[in-house]
């Protein structure tokens, strides 16, 4: 089968919706703690709600940076209550959310079920990493990188050498039959604090309703992503 290759343009230099004026954190660990830190102190202006499953986590959140917050499972809670196009989401918990935001909405109106990555696709991304044998990662780095990293367009922060290139612009040009690929691109809000407006998740959508079939999701920054697939068809 073919497939229309709907791919988001990932290329832009500037992130849309910028800056953000409001902002979903998703988890109130380790990682969301240091987002809530960075991003409450660089965006004074924005709208910032955190949201856990851990009330002692929220807790702290509370505490230390005055924040409000949601006691609830954060992708549950992102998949069942609207956000905006211009609504900054920042995933801070070991979840591809993008995929699974994709997921629930695609089962809405169709049917649908997660597929492993195919094989294939782990020749053609840098270091390919798999927890299980459904998700992908990929990754420039052979390295643990900066917690504050800034991700510079040209040179990186750890080695100090030009990038080899931009993983979220190289992963839209993977190829397997049989699937069509859509990729999130997360951009850096603060350093090491990345996410995607509400558009980018909508924009997604869109692109896999087009046109039935198998797809894979990537969610991408400069260095890093985590691929998923899907396929889905009409329930009629």
């Amino acid at each position: 089968m073919q497939f229309d290759k709907k791919i988001q343009d990932v290329s832009s230099s500037q992130p849309p919706h910028f800056p953000p004026r409001q902002i979903y954190i998703l988890g109130a660990g380790h990682f969301g703690r240091v987002a809530s830190q960075r991003l409450s102190r660089r965006y004074a202006e924005a709208s910032i709600l955190v949201i856990d499953s851990s009330t002692e986590n929220l807790s702290r959140i509370e505490e230390e940076f005055s924040l409000p917050v949601v006691h609830a499972e954060a992708v549950s809670y992102l998949c069942s209550n609207r956000f905006s196009e211009d609504q900054w989401i920042i995933p801070a918990i070991p979840v591809h959310v993008a995929f699974q935001w994709l997921m629930y909405q695609l089962k809405s109106v169709h049917t649908v079920n997660q597929m492993g990555v195919p094989q294939a696709v782990d020749k053609k991304v840098p270091h390919p990493f798999r927890m299980n044998s459904k998700t992908l990662y990929a990754s420039y780095a052979t390295f643990k990188c900066p917690d504050a990293c800034n991700e510079p367009d040209e040179i990186c922060t750890y080695t100090g050498e030009p990038r080899q290139g931009n993983l979220f612009d190289d992963l839209t040009r993977v190829e397997v039959p049989g699937f069509a690929i859509v990729v999130v691109r997360s951009w850096q809000l603060a350093p090491g604090v990345g996410g995607y407006p509400g558009s980018s998740l909508t924009g997604a959508l869109e692109a896999i309703q087009c046109t039935p079939g198998n797809y894979l999701i990537a969610t991408s920054c400069r260095c890093h992503g985590v691929i998923d697939a899907l396929g889905w068809s009409d329930s009629n």
